[in-house]
């Protein structure tokens, strides 16, 4: 569409070069809509009024200098002046009025607009700044944006309010702090189709993940209604990551859903001319639902892909994206409406490795979401509304209900930042991680229970979960240089349990996963034990078929959740550390530990010692679990085959014989896991004496062995390590329980299966190590705190041994 006009251009003929003349936002758009439009990616039309507008309503009303004199020998620190000084000069643009001519060329290009989309078109009028999204500084939100504008009255006001909020308090505030000037920052506004999200949901999505800057997954966040509320901060809205790697290749690689709270969300308003928008409350059966369904999510995964490498093609280099979506409540399509680079995780310098330590915890105040992965302690200010901005002193811990850019100049000085709501792309969270400090949101009660005045600990070094401490704890900053890390010719891999830790933990240099705990993700991520979902009528106990349902509430049933959520969570962890290989050890409860998940005890038997009884391999041919085994094995299959992470790494624990190597072997294959199809390797938990003797016959079985060394030293000293009494002789050092190791390794090494040992030893007792490496062990897996120090102590061992060989005098 084209107007022969001075002031208007049309995004089809806008090109990202074009910042100067029409802003950031819209030279974006421009970009996106002539260049990807043709490539699939939905965007809704619309126009830009150029700079040159704005200039022109400032020279016709001759306020220009009064503007410069408004903001002379300005104190961006006295946020009353601030204030009052701002309020003067938008007071200036919104008395100038809008000059005829500029008026005529507006009008002409809405009606243009009406035309294509109906009459009396409903637009969304939104601010661009001509200095808006540099590489290092987001200038988003920084100006106003209006929603629902219909016809020619409501326009023109918009307008001019816009061009009126590139005086706000935040947006002056932080053009000095980027050391802008402010008569050399213009605004162009854009004026394009709204896209009916009030009546179904919309977003935000960033081409990698927010708080660890992990590069391969598109975070896609989502929730009812306009997408005003997710960026307010005002709902914890849904998540979904996608792994980038694998969708490339067609899989539908959703490996992680987490459900918002969604509570309220913003849509049209009933039709006055002063209430275009309003807030309403989300029915409590929606809140449980999210808010998109697969397809959707997998759609914008391909639109954020494909932008991303159209603006990475262009910079030449990795540019990753911060995008927003919506979805039209009529037509059921979903669209972008509008795309920047990142500008936080992507200017991080990538040499240098910061890990903060929390040395002791403390009484926990609030919990939420962790931003970031940083650690700080001050003290707590409550602020409940910008009125009270004044109060609040440099260092202190920012606690409020949420956060909007008005704030932003406080919250520059802020040590933390808390809030009760908002959800990891609120305004909070992004400010937070802009300006590199902690940040806690969504906590709920937080203005309730961290009181104004006392000293807390604000820890995001947690992983996903975020907590305020009572009182200053210690911590400390481990800071390592990668480029400095040699790698040792040994796999030093991690054991983790955690999904939530997992995308920061990728960046600790590693060689996979030696042991992924299924057990965390079934206690914490799904909680009910797989038999109760399968035979829900067993559960009599009503209370506890309540949480239940409630847990499982949005899917097709009980067995589906078990599924998804555990494949969410071995994908999640696959997902971090591809293609480096995961091995995911299958549940090794034991009768105490499952009979404690909910519905558990309809299901287990009392044991007086579960240490020895009914765990592990037994199990899973056993008709008491056979189905629950049967769950754990489709959830592997999902993220193997539906997520396309074949880097995951089957492990069998606790198999106590030849004959029960077999039967799980034949179990794992019933349920479509079959050793060598599409690359499968079982592994088994060389853990029990017998497992070491028979190594040559538990090698026709599996491909490779990981050793416990916890239940060997057990086992082989005859020691409940769980015992008070007898505990303290427990010793992985003794000479026998060595000797069961360097059995296990010589015999994989003799049949040609890999050898490996997870368990505490070898970071408790370096010199553990030292003797796994001159056995010649294929690989050693460590807690993930200690795998920098072991990583360092194997390639020492391995120089001195290379040494030694070369030293070494020749045969005569």
């Amino acid at each position: 569409m084209t107007q022969d006009a001075t002031y208007i251009r049309w995004f089809a003929d806008i090109r990202n070069e074009d910042v100067g003349l029409v802003g950031g936002k819209n030279a974006s758009l421009g970009e996106m809509y002539s260049e990807l439009t043709p490539k699939g990616v939905k965007i809704p039309d619309g126009f830009a009024v150029t700079a040159g507008g704005y200039w022109h309503v400032l020279d016709s009303a001759g306020i220009l200098d009064d503007l410069k004199e408004t903001l002379a020998g300005l104190d961006r620190s006295d946020v009353a002046d601030l204030a009052k000084r701002g309020k003067q000069a938008r007071d200036l643009i919104l008395s100038a009025g809008i000059p005829d001519d500029l008026w005529g060329e507006i009008k002409a290009a809405y009606d243009m607009l009406c035309d294509e989309y109906g009459p009396d078109a409903d637009v969304a009028v939104r601010s661009s700044a001509t200095a808006e999204d540099l590489p290092t500084a987001s200038f988003a939100g920084q100006q106003e944006t209006y929603l629902n504008v219909r016809g020619y009255q409501a326009l023109r006001e918009a307008y001019i309010k816009c061009l009126a909020s590139l005086f706000t308090d935040r947006a002056i505030a932080y053009r000095i702090d980027n050391h802008f000037d402010h008569f050399r920052v213009a605004l162009s506004v854009g004026i394009m189709k709204m896209v009916r999200s009030d009546l179904a949901a919309s977003g935000v999505i960033f081409t990698l993940d927010t708080d660890t800057g992990f590069r391969d997954v598109v975070l896609i966040t989502g929730s009812y209604g306009l997408g005003e509320m997710i960026v307010q901060g005002a709902v914890n809205p849904d998540e979904f990551y996608v792994f980038k790697p694998t969708f490339r290749k067609g899989y539908r690689a959703i490996v992680r859903k987490n459900l918002g709270g969604k509570r309220v969300k913003l849509i049209y308003g009933l039709g006055g001319a002063k209430e275009v928008t309003r807030r309403v409350d989300v029915p409590e059966a929606d809140q449980k639902r999210f808010c998109i369904a697969d397809d959707d999510v997998l759609t914008l995964a391909g639109y954020a892909l494909t932008i991303e490498d159209h603006y990475s093609t262009k910079a030449g280099k990795p540019v990753p994206m911060d995008i927003e979506w919506a979805k039209d409540g009529e037509t059921g399509e979903v669209f972008i409406v509008q795309a920047r680079p990142e500008t936080v995780q992507s200017q991080k310098a990538g040499d240098v490795l910061e890990t903060y330590h929390l040395d002791e915890r403390g009484t926990v105040l609030a919990a939420g979401k962790s931003i970031g992965d940083a650690i700080a302690v001050g003290k707590a200010r409550i602020i409940t509304d910008v009125s009270r901005l004044p109060e609040f002193r440099p260092g202190e811990i920012l606690v409020s209900d949420t956060t909007t850019p008005d704030w932003e100049p406080v919250m520059k000085t802020a040590a933390a930042i808390v809030t009760n709501r908002g959800g990891r792309t609120s305004h909070a969270a992004i400010v937070s991680r802009e300006l590199g400090i902690p940040a806690v949101v969504g906590t709920g009660d937080a203005t309730e229970k961290v009181p104004t005045g006392r000293e807390v600990t604000v820890s995001c070094a947690e992983g996903e979960e975020g907590f305020v401490y009572d009182r200053a704890l210690p911590f400390h900053v481990e800071r390592i240089r990668l480029s400095d890390l040699r790698r040792p010719k040994t796999a030093v891999m991690m054991n983790l349990g955690n999904p939530d830790a997992a995308f920061g933990l990728a960046m600790v240099p590693n060689d996979g996963i030696g042991l992924a705990r299924m057990e965390f993700i079934i206690s914490s991520y799904i909680k009910v034990h797989p038999m109760a979902l399968v035979h829900p009528e067993r559960v009599t106990d009503e209370a506890v078929r309540r949480l239940i349902a409630d847990l499982t509430y949005g899917y097709p049933n009980g067995e589906e959740y078990f599924v998804e959520r555990l494949a969410e969570g071995a994908g999640t962890i696959a997902a971090a550390f591809y293609p480096n290989p995961v091995v995911v050890r299958m549940s090794d409860f034991k009768t105490n530990e499952y009979a404690s998940l909910l519905g558990g005890t309809y299901f287990e038997p009392e044991e007086a010692n579960p240490m020895l009884g009914f765990r592990g391999a037994s199990r899973y041919y056993d008709e008491r679990y056979r189905e629950g085994f049967s769950l754990e094995c489709r959830a592997m299959k999902r993220v193997r085959e539906e997520m396309g992470l074949v880097n995951l790494i089957i492990m069998i624990p606790f198999c106590r014989r030849v004959e029960e190597a077999k039967q799980v072997i034949e179990e794992l294959g019933k349920n479509g896991l079959r050793r060598g199809e599409n690359g499968l390797s079982v592994y088994q938990m060389c853990e029990i004496p017998n497992n070491v003797v028979q190594i040559d016959a538990f090698s026709d079985y599996f491909d490779g062995f990981s050793i416990g060394s916890n239940d060997l030293t057990q086992l082989t000293l005859g020691i409940d390590r769980d015992s008070a009494v007898v505990g303290g002789a427990f010793d992985e050092r003794d000479p026998g329980v060595k000797r069961m190791v360097a059995m296990a390794v010589e015999g994989c090494r003799r049949n040609g299966r890999h050898s490996g040992l997870c368990g505490e030893a070898p970071s408790t007792y370096p010199e553990f190590a030292d003797f796994l490496v001159e056995q010649g062990i294929d690989s050693i897996s460590v807690e993930p705190d200690a795998i920098l120090k072991i990583t360092l102590r194997v390639a020492e061992v391995e120089e001195r041994l290379r040494s030694a060989k070369r030293m070494a005098p020749l045969a005569r």
